[in-house]
């Protein structure tokens, strides 16, 4: 390996997800497969939006990001995790595991757009008349913009302080991509700021983006149980169903995976909740 019990780490063993190599090969086509569906699905609502001047509106331009903010999400982890099945490279450097890291962190926070999400749903259901007017091409651009600035801030406090900590023992990361908790666990330094950090930097971007969505959808709510009609209240219900459900599995699984007491930690529980999380 390329350390001792006493030197220095320069690389990691991603130890995967499975031990047992009888399911290598149907894990590699199913990430395969998962994947594939993921880039074709994502471009093909990247393209028209980009290429057709129908779609040039607030509307489609939330749409529009998305899927490349899902692209990318995708991306940092699993083509990685296909390496390892295929070819059985299962080391990553020091520098690479702290790119992968930020990056993750990174698009973690950008997948909070649903907020924005939240906001455009909620205006067009409360406010229709007025959705072209209050959601501007000029507030998007800005509620985008901010957006990257929040996930940029975020995600480098965990990179800069993991970067700073000391590994010279096991260099074995228990998953199959550059996580916090599974760094931490590897740490021969103290690692007291960086879960300091885990809690009050996560804790707030949770809950400064699940308040909002939940007093959007709580408006939304109240102004579909107004609407006399029952076909009425299904379409209104249609507009935000399926986003309110995937909001629900991604913060569900964002709590599973950093929310919870280190006595209860389990790595296989862990690796089945960022599976959901990074797809």
């Amino acid at each position: 390996m390329a350390q001792q019990n006493d030197s220095t780490v320069t690389e990691f063993v991603l130890k995967g997800l499975t031990d047992k190599p009888e399911l290598q090969l149907t894990l590699s086509l199913l990430f395969l497969g998962i994947y594939g569906v993921t880039v074709v699905g994502n471009l093909g609502m990247i393209l028209p939006v980009t290429f057709s001047l129908k779609l040039q509106s607030p509307m489609y331009f939330y749409l529009g990001n998305w899927p490349v903010i899902d692209l990318f999400y995708s991306s940092v982890v699993i083509p990685k995790l296909l390496g390892n099945f295929l070819w059985e490279q299962k080391i990553i450097s020091l520098p690479e595991c702290m790119t992968q890291l930020f990056s993750f962190v990174f698009l973690l926070l950008l997948n909070l757009y649903a907020d924005v999400m939240a906001y455009d749903r909620h205006v067009a259901v409360c406010s229709p008349l007025l959705c072209s007017a209050t959601v501007s091409q000029e507030v998007c651009n800005m509620l985008v913009t901010g957006l990257y600035i929040m996930a940029t801030f975020g995600g480098m406090p965990h990179t800069i302080f993991m970067i700073r900590l000391s590994f010279c023992g096991d260099n074995v990361i228990h998953h199959y991509f550059c996580d916090i908790i599974p760094l931490l666990k590897l740490s021969c330094s103290s690692t007291y700021i960086n879960e300091l950090l885990l809690i009050l930097v996560g804790g707030f971007n949770v809950l400064a983006t699940t308040v909002p969505i939940i007093i959007s959808y709580a408006f939304i709510l109240s102004n579909i149980l107004r609407i006399p009609s029952a076909e009425g209240k299904f379409k209104a219900f249609s507009t935000y169903g399926s986003h309110l459900t995937v909001v629900g599995l991604f913060y569900g699984s964002i709590i599973l995976m950093y929310f919870k007491p280190a006595s209860s930690s389990n790595m296989a529980q862990e690796k089945v909740a960022s599976v959901f999380d990074s797809q």
